[in-house]
């Protein structure tokens, strides 16, 4: 990072853009955290904090959300490892067939995969009764674990994938030309560059694990979690108090795991590699090597096509495992209106949030990397809040702040968006919480990017004459237009498919697939659970491949003079 790009006074864009930044953050998330950490310290919310530790049952929730959290990021990571590996170090063919697989669990609602497991490997299931006749129980922590694992996976896939194409092959040809063997490059190379990657996975695991709602209510059974137990809270108990308590022991683990992955992460960064990697990179020959790599690779590949297959399969048919006749009543019904008004909301709501949450997620970047010199650490760790603080911790937050107008002084600064008297019915509610959970993934990239480019492409702009504001849209913008389309791409597939959040602030007004989906799922009517999983990947993959073309029609390509690797 150039420090002369830092130096000097703030211009008037970047003085705007830093205060659009901070009320952004400031009502997006601070403030229903803060009114989180204020409602917790009532009767109800205070009593469950203060007897965390003392009291057996919230004892046994707490410890049931840290274990689930710590088993699935362990395993996710692991496996996400293996494929990313596989992918990028072993030979066979149809390897681009294999990624496509691996990212459709990240387009995909969080009910696909625990309804197609119930169908396949319930007391009931296809496979587990229908073929070797076994009547085992998944609800509760097996299940839970095998669900979140196969869900959340491919995010560090993605992650580890993207570090290990990243890595210089020279430093494997340096470590073979004094002698060490392949293994042993693995072990003293390979793994120690990739720490920072391992480190962000498990931390992205286990928030999303640990935050995940959807699939606690379809098949936790009696193993209660924090995020399903502050759900009860608001819709069965109606204690605002009590949810707000129970939030706040889900958060504090959070944001302990995101605050030590940061300090720690920091502290073993490694560069490695400046400009474009040259050489080839080593690949795995050894006979035992290939075969563990590619038998854990190919039985979670069949894993992951049974799932999908199920999903797509459970759609067309009566019921499936039970009266398998070819059938459209389940889209029939779904178009005929129960659905129309959710696919409409959805897919708008989350097209308007989009570009914001790309956008401001770029803005954050450029001003942590280029423009702000004191306090850009900070300014970076407010950004990623939206990914740190749990789903379900913002969506009761925004309950309770925006339920009624925000009023400072007697003055009201914010309006009711949230309840059943919200403006736009709550839409814009919705769309903030879009904005702050999607805007951290395109940040990262922004950064990530900005990093490599050397900052003389800006300040010869600046030299020039161009405003601020004219810089960051001419020239920033479409040179890291690549981190751009990763974030619109993130930001869109994670707004249509959430729930987490959105579920406390849903009105008659304004319907969300996600919870359709869900009420659908506790009827136990899996057939039109299948048919709306299949209609929204499939509205995931039109609009977000029309956004890419749309993207890349703007991307320009940056030579290597500009890239400095720093």
């Amino acid at each position: 990072m150039s420090n002369r790009a830092k130096s000097g006074k703030y211009d008037i864009f970047t003085k705007i853009a830093l205060l659009l930044v901070l009320l952004i953050v400031g009502f997006l998330i601070v403030l229903p955290v803060l009114n989180i950490l204020i409602f917790s310290t009532q009767p109800s919310g205070s009593a469950i904090v203060k007897g965390s530790l003392s009291d057996v049952v919230t004892r046994t929730i707490i410890w049931n959300t840290v274990k689930l959290g710590l088993t699935v990021a362990t395993l996710g990571t692991f496996l996400g490892f293996i494929m990313a590996y596989t992918q990028a170090r072993v030979e066979f063919r149809g390897k681009k067939i294999l990624h496509i697989i691996n990212l459709v669990p990240i387009i995909s609602p969080p009910f696909a995969f625990a309804t197609a497991i119930i169908v396949l490997f319930g007391r009931s299931g296809i496979i587990t009764r229908g073929v070797f006749d076994w009547r085992p129980t998944l609800y509760g922590y097996p299940g839970l674990v095998l669900v979140l694992t196969l869900s959340f996976f491919p995010i560090a896939y993605m992650n580890l994938l993207g570090m290990l194409r990243s890595l210089d092959p020279a430093l494997d040809e340096a470590g073979a030309s004094l002698g060490a063997n392949k293994g042993r490059i693995f072990r003293t190379v390979t793994l120690p560059l990739l720490i920072p990657g391992f480190a962000g996975s498990f931390l992205l695991l286990f928030i999303e694990s640990i935050a995940d709602l959807a699939n606690p209510l379809i098949i936790g059974g009696s193993y209660t979690v924090l995020a399903s137990r502050a759900y009860m809270a608001i819709n069965g108990d109606y204690d605002i108090s009590l949810a707000a308590g129970y939030s706040l022991l889900l958060l504090l683990p959070a944001l302990l795991v995101f605050l030590v992955q940061r300090y720690w992460a920091q502290k073993k960064s490694v560069v490695s590699v400046t400009g474009k990697p040259s050489g080839r990179p080593t690949v795995v020959t050894s006979r035992v090597a290939r075969s563990f790599l590619l038998t854990i690779t190919g039985l979670l590949t069949t894993l992951v096509l049974m799932i999908y297959g199920t999903v797509v399969l459970g759609a067309f048919v009566q019921i499936i495992g039970v009266n398998n006749q070819f059938t459209l009543e389940h889209f029939r019904y779904l178009l005929g209106g129960f659905a129309n008004g959710a696919i409409k909301s959805t897919t708008t709501l989350a097209l308007i949030g989009t570009p914001i949450a790309g956008i401001f997620g770029m803005l954050v970047a450029w001003l942590v990397v280029r423009k702000v010199k004191r306090g850009s650490e900070a300014l970076d760790f407010m950004g990623m809040l939206g990914i740190a603080v749990p789903g379900t911790v913002i969506g009761i937050g925004y309950a309770i702040t925006y339920n009624d107008p925000v009023k400072i002084g007697g003055v009201t600064v914010f309006p009711q968006v949230a309840g059943g008297a919200a403006l736009l019915g709550g839409s814009l509610a919705i769309i903030m919480v879009y904005i702050i959970r999607s805007s951290p993934a395109g940040q990262r990239s922004g950064i990530s990017m900005l990093q490599q480019i050397d900052p003389a492409i800006e300040e010869a702009s600046a030299s020039l004459g161009a405003a601020g504001g004219k810089t960051f849209r001419l020239i920033t913008l479409p040179l890291i237009s690549g981190a751009f389309l990763s974030g619109l791409m993130y930001a869109f597939a994670h707004s249509m498919t959430t729930l987490s959040p959105i579920i406390f602030l849903v009105t008659p007004d304004t319907s969300i697939l996600t919870q359709k989906i869900l009420a659908e799922a506790d009827q136990g009517r899996y057939g039109n659970v299948f048919a709306l999983c299949c209609i929204l990947i499939l509205l995931i993959m039109i609009i977000g491949g029309l956004i890419n073309l749309l993207v890349k029609r703007t991307q320009v390509s940056i030579d290597r003079p500009m890239v400095t690797g720093r």
